[in-house]
Protein backbone atom coordinates (compact mmCIF):
# COMPACT_ATOMS: atom_id res chain seq x y z
CA UNK A 1 0.00 0.00 0.00
CA UNK A 2 1.41 3.19 -1.17
CA UNK A 3 2.07 5.54 1.87
CA UNK A 4 -0.03 8.53 2.39
CA UNK A 5 0.65 11.91 0.80
CA UNK A 6 2.53 14.16 3.34
CA UNK A 7 1.24 17.84 4.18
CA UNK A 8 3.88 20.51 5.21
CA UNK A 9 3.12 24.03 6.00
CA UNK A 10 3.48 26.77 8.31
CA UNK A 11 0.13 29.00 7.96
CA UNK A 12 -2.36 26.12 9.68
CA UNK A 13 -1.95 24.19 13.05
CA UNK A 14 -1.56 20.08 12.64
CA UNK A 15 -3.30 17.40 15.03
CA UNK A 16 -0.66 15.03 16.11
CA UNK A 17 -0.87 11.76 17.85
CA UNK A 18 0.84 8.84 18.66
CA UNK A 19 0.16 5.36 20.63
CA UNK A 20 2.39 3.30 22.65
CA UNK A 21 3.60 -0.05 21.17
CA UNK A 22 1.19 -2.82 21.26
CA UNK A 23 -1.41 -0.10 22.68
CA UNK A 24 0.19 -0.98 26.10
CA UNK A 25 -0.17 1.60 28.74
CA UNK A 26 2.85 3.90 29.78
CA UNK A 27 4.96 1.90 31.63
CA UNK A 28 5.61 4.34 34.18
CA UNK A 29 3.16 6.61 36.18
CA UNK A 30 1.38 9.41 34.48
CA UNK A 31 3.28 12.37 36.39
CA UNK A 32 6.33 10.93 35.26
CA UNK A 33 5.46 10.75 32.00
CA UNK A 34 3.91 14.44 32.05
CA UNK A 35 6.80 15.25 32.99
CA UNK A 36 9.32 13.76 30.16
CA UNK A 37 6.46 15.48 27.72
CA UNK A 38 6.53 18.36 28.91
CA UNK A 39 10.22 18.56 28.97
CA UNK A 40 10.42 17.98 25.59
CA UNK A 41 7.79 20.14 24.76
CA UNK A 42 9.56 22.96 25.79
CA UNK A 43 12.49 22.71 24.36
CA UNK A 44 10.85 22.10 20.73
CA UNK A 45 8.75 24.91 21.33
CA UNK A 46 11.94 27.14 21.99
CA UNK A 47 14.42 25.33 19.20
CA UNK A 48 11.63 24.83 16.40
CA UNK A 49 9.35 27.74 17.67
CA UNK A 50 6.11 25.04 17.53
CA UNK A 51 3.31 26.55 18.95
CA UNK A 52 1.11 24.45 21.43
CA UNK A 53 -2.85 24.85 21.20
CA UNK A 54 -3.60 21.70 23.28
CA UNK A 55 -2.10 18.71 24.76
CA UNK A 56 -3.97 15.77 25.94
CA UNK A 57 -2.02 12.79 27.43
CA UNK A 58 -3.71 9.51 28.13
CA UNK A 59 -2.38 6.48 29.50
CA UNK A 60 -1.19 4.74 26.25
CA UNK A 61 -0.96 7.44 23.60
CA UNK A 62 -1.04 11.83 23.32
CA UNK A 63 -3.15 14.58 21.43
CA UNK A 64 -0.90 17.51 20.43
CA UNK A 65 -2.72 20.37 18.24
CA UNK A 66 0.31 22.47 17.12
CA UNK A 67 1.39 24.95 14.43
CA UNK A 68 5.06 25.39 13.12
CA UNK A 69 5.23 28.64 12.10
CA UNK A 70 9.22 27.71 10.59
CA UNK A 71 7.42 24.79 8.62
CA UNK A 72 9.67 22.62 10.44
CA UNK A 73 6.99 20.00 11.71
CA UNK A 74 8.47 16.51 10.47
CA UNK A 75 12.24 17.63 12.42
CA UNK A 76 10.72 19.02 15.44
CA UNK A 77 8.41 15.95 16.05
CA UNK A 78 10.74 13.34 14.87
CA UNK A 79 13.43 14.99 17.68
CA UNK A 80 10.04 14.67 20.23
CA UNK A 81 9.60 11.07 19.30
CA UNK A 82 12.99 9.88 20.01
CA UNK A 83 14.25 11.74 22.55
CA UNK A 84 10.96 11.15 24.88
CA UNK A 85 10.40 7.19 23.70
CA UNK A 86 14.60 6.91 24.91
CA UNK A 87 14.07 8.70 28.28
CA UNK A 88 10.47 6.96 29.02
CA UNK A 89 12.08 3.88 28.32
CA UNK A 90 15.38 4.32 30.10
CA UNK A 91 13.16 5.55 33.18
CA UNK A 92 11.06 2.48 33.10
CA UNK A 93 14.24 -0.14 32.39
CA UNK A 94 12.34 -1.52 29.40
CA UNK A 95 14.41 -2.55 25.91
CA UNK A 96 11.88 -1.56 23.44
CA UNK A 97 10.48 1.60 22.19
CA UNK A 98 8.27 3.24 23.59
CA UNK A 99 5.81 4.07 20.67
CA UNK A 100 4.11 1.43 18.45
CA UNK A 101 5.19 3.78 15.01
CA UNK A 102 5.41 7.13 13.63
CA UNK A 103 2.79 9.89 15.01
CA UNK A 104 0.35 10.10 12.96
CA UNK A 105 -0.16 13.64 11.47
CA UNK A 106 -3.49 15.92 9.73
CA UNK A 107 -2.89 19.45 9.04
CA UNK A 108 -6.54 21.57 9.89
CA UNK A 109 -7.00 24.21 7.18
CA UNK A 110 -10.17 25.57 8.52
CA UNK A 111 -11.39 27.37 11.43
CA UNK A 112 -14.74 24.69 12.23
CA UNK A 113 -12.73 22.10 11.50
CA UNK A 114 -10.44 23.09 13.79
CA UNK A 115 -13.38 23.40 16.50
CA UNK A 116 -14.23 19.60 15.17
CA UNK A 117 -10.04 18.52 16.20
CA UNK A 118 -10.24 20.97 19.45
CA UNK A 119 -13.47 19.33 20.99
CA UNK A 120 -12.22 15.51 19.99
CA UNK A 121 -8.83 16.39 21.47
CA UNK A 122 -10.48 17.58 25.07
CA UNK A 123 -13.08 15.22 24.63
CA UNK A 124 -10.66 12.15 24.63
CA UNK A 125 -10.46 11.38 28.95
CA UNK A 126 -14.36 11.80 28.82
CA UNK A 127 -14.86 9.23 26.02
CA UNK A 128 -12.07 6.53 27.58
CA UNK A 129 -14.68 6.98 30.78
CA UNK A 130 -11.71 8.38 33.12
CA UNK A 131 -13.64 11.35 34.01
CA UNK A 132 -17.24 13.24 33.99
CA UNK A 133 -16.23 16.67 32.36
CA UNK A 134 -13.60 17.59 30.34
CA UNK A 135 -12.18 20.22 32.91
CA UNK A 136 -11.43 17.62 35.18
CA UNK A 137 -8.74 15.25 33.64
CA UNK A 138 -5.55 16.51 34.99
CA UNK A 139 -3.00 15.83 32.29
CA UNK A 140 -4.64 18.38 29.52
CA UNK A 141 -3.38 21.92 28.71
CA UNK A 142 -7.15 22.84 29.87
CA UNK A 143 -7.02 21.45 33.14
CA UNK A 144 -3.70 23.98 33.71
CA UNK A 145 -5.51 27.07 31.66
CA UNK A 146 -8.36 26.58 33.80
CA UNK A 147 -6.27 26.19 37.29
CA UNK A 148 -3.97 28.73 36.85
CA UNK A 149 -1.07 25.60 37.00
CA UNK A 150 2.26 26.78 35.91
CA UNK A 151 3.21 24.57 32.65
CA UNK A 152 6.54 23.93 31.90
CA UNK A 153 5.97 24.61 28.27
CA UNK A 154 4.59 27.63 26.07
CA UNK A 155 0.60 27.82 25.49
CA UNK A 156 -1.33 29.72 23.05
CA UNK A 157 -3.42 31.66 24.18
CA UNK A 158 -7.10 30.30 23.65
CA UNK A 159 -10.21 33.22 22.58
CA UNK A 160 -11.64 30.39 23.60
CA UNK A 161 -11.22 30.31 27.24
CA UNK A 162 -11.54 33.86 27.57
CA UNK A 163 -14.15 34.83 30.44
CA UNK A 164 -16.88 35.94 28.03
CA UNK A 165 -16.32 32.43 26.29
CA UNK A 166 -15.65 29.61 29.04
CA UNK A 167 -19.23 28.91 30.04
CA UNK A 168 -20.08 28.34 27.15
CA UNK A 169 -17.43 26.77 25.72
CA UNK A 170 -17.16 24.34 28.90
CA UNK A 171 -21.16 23.74 27.94
CA UNK A 172 -20.41 22.82 24.32
CA UNK A 173 -16.91 20.58 25.55
CA UNK A 174 -19.46 18.26 27.46
CA UNK A 175 -22.17 17.87 25.10
CA UNK A 176 -21.72 14.76 24.22
CA UNK A 177 -21.30 14.36 19.90
CA UNK A 178 -23.41 11.83 18.36
CA UNK A 179 -21.80 8.82 17.75
CA UNK A 180 -21.69 8.81 13.57
CA UNK A 181 -20.07 12.56 14.44
CA UNK A 182 -17.09 11.20 16.69
CA UNK A 183 -16.34 7.92 14.00
CA UNK A 184 -16.41 10.70 10.89
CA UNK A 185 -14.11 13.03 12.65
CA UNK A 186 -11.84 10.31 14.44
CA UNK A 187 -11.53 8.89 10.14
CA UNK A 188 -10.72 12.36 9.44
CA UNK A 189 -8.05 12.65 11.57
CA UNK A 190 -6.47 9.90 9.42
CA UNK A 191 -6.03 11.63 6.35
CA UNK A 192 -2.81 14.18 5.78
CA UNK A 193 -5.35 16.94 5.32
CA UNK A 194 -8.66 16.70 8.02
CA UNK A 195 -11.73 17.05 5.86
CA UNK A 196 -15.57 15.84 6.59
CA UNK A 197 -17.48 13.55 3.74
CA UNK A 198 -20.64 15.44 5.43
CA UNK A 199 -21.61 18.28 7.34
CA UNK A 200 -21.27 17.03 11.10
CA UNK A 201 -24.14 18.22 13.58
CA UNK A 202 -23.49 21.37 15.66
CA UNK A 203 -22.47 19.50 18.71
CA UNK A 204 -18.78 19.67 17.06
CA UNK A 205 -18.98 23.09 16.16
CA UNK A 206 -18.26 25.86 18.71
CA UNK A 207 -19.26 29.66 17.09
CA UNK A 208 -16.30 31.52 18.59
CA UNK A 209 -16.61 36.11 18.05
CA UNK A 210 -12.91 35.89 17.52
CA UNK A 211 -10.82 34.36 15.27
CA UNK A 212 -9.31 30.94 16.98
CA UNK A 213 -5.97 30.55 14.92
Amino acid sequence: MPRKKQIFTSEYPYHLSARCHNKEWFDLPMWQVWAVMSKYLSYISGTYKMEIHSFVLMNNHFHLIARFPENNMAEAMNYFMRETSRVISRKADRINQTYGGRYFRSVITKNNYLDHVYKYVYRNPVEAGVVENVQDYQFSTLYLKLNGVSCDFPIVDDPRLSAMQLNSTLLWLNTVPNANDKEEVRKALKKPEFSLTSRASGFFVHHLEVDPF
